[in-house]
């Protein structure tokens, strides 16, 4: 083993339970979640004698302004909410609860590790399309809706990982997510980058995704397989494989499954095609491309 159990004081224990209990309850309920996603954000920032202030009218400035009505989800935009493929209806619930998982993030508590895997791990099964039990979620882990991700049981996802959900990610059990990781499950068009084509990305049960490596779009990681640090999957690594490099290749298998795995000499095999997710675009969404190149090659003008 090579960790040890560690508990707050009873003291604390019994105040982040309650409060726990609390937000947990609330989410479940019939409030307005943006209500409650602004109260907690208030009173976390301790900010609750400036916003009861600015609530009965009495004079703020500008910046102090803008500081509390940011705490309320529905008075910010986040980078996904731009896009034209994303389901509405969904989104209108996962905005908020993103917020919260943000915001959370940028206060003192978030360093107090056993608060914050905890809430983290609550805020998670309002948020993900599915969590399991267990999970271990650090700090500044960011997504694009949320709503789009499935993670099992015991999956530890540590600091400044990117899970993309603009397409589907799925997670399986025990999975170990180092720092600095990024999952896609998205890719632009190499000429048009405005053309969006989303895929299901999964990673498998018992798969450790090293330091800093990225998993490509619709890519399938199998199970017990090993991404090394610093490797770009850009194909399926097939399970118990060691996979590295940029892209990443199998170099070898994991001693003592060799008996169950594929070999080496029939990995690498490039599947994402049949991952793709066809989506279409919502009447009335605007056409614009943001980047105003000419996309026409020389020769073909």
């Amino acid at each position: 083993m090579t960790k040890r159990h560690v508990s707050l004081p009873p003291v604390a224990e019994d105040g982040l339970r309650a409060f726990l209990d609390e937000v947990d309850e609330r989410l479940s309920g019939e409030e307005d979640t943006c209500d409650v996603v602004e109260d907690i954000l208030v009173d976390l920032h301790g900010d609750r004698d400036a916003y009861e202030r600015w609530q009965s009218g009495e004079d703020v400035s500008p910046a102090e302004r803008v500081r509390l009505q940011g705490y309320d989800p529905c008075n910010t935009t986040l980078e996904s909410e731009y896009y034209a493929e994303k389901d509405e209806e969904k989104f209108k619930h996962s905005k908020h609860l993103q917020w919260l998982w943000r915001q959370f993030d940028a206060t003192p508590m978030a360093d107090n590790v056993e608060f914050a895997l905890r809430f983290r791990q609550m805020l998670a099964d309002h948020l993900f399309e599915s969590c399991g039990d267990g999970c271990r979620f650090f700090k500044g882990i960011s997504f694009t809706y949320g709503h789009n991700i499935e993670i099992g049981d015991n999956v530890v996802v540590h600091d400044d990982v990117h899970l993309d959900d603009r397409g589907k990610l799925t997670i399986g059990d025990r999975v170990s997510i180092s720092d600095d990781t990024h999952l896609y499950t998205h890719d632009h068009d190499v000429v048009d980058q405005t053309h969006i084509d989303n895929f299901h990305t999964i990673v498998e049960d018992d798969v450790r995704l090293t330091y800093d490596s990225m998993v490509r779009a619709g890519v399938r990681v199998g199970e017990n397989a090993i991404l090394a640090a610093k490797s770009i999957a850009g194909s399926d690594i097939p399970a118990h494989h060691i996979a590295a490099g940029t892209p990443a290749k199998s170099i070898a298998i994991k001693d003592g499954w060799e008996q169950v795995a594929d070999p080496l000499e029939d990995a690498n095999e490039d599947r994402r095609a049949e991952r793709g997710i066809e989506y279409e675009l919502p009447d009335g969404v605007d056409d614009f491309d943001e980047f105003q190149r000419d996309l026409h090659p020389p020769d073909r003008s």
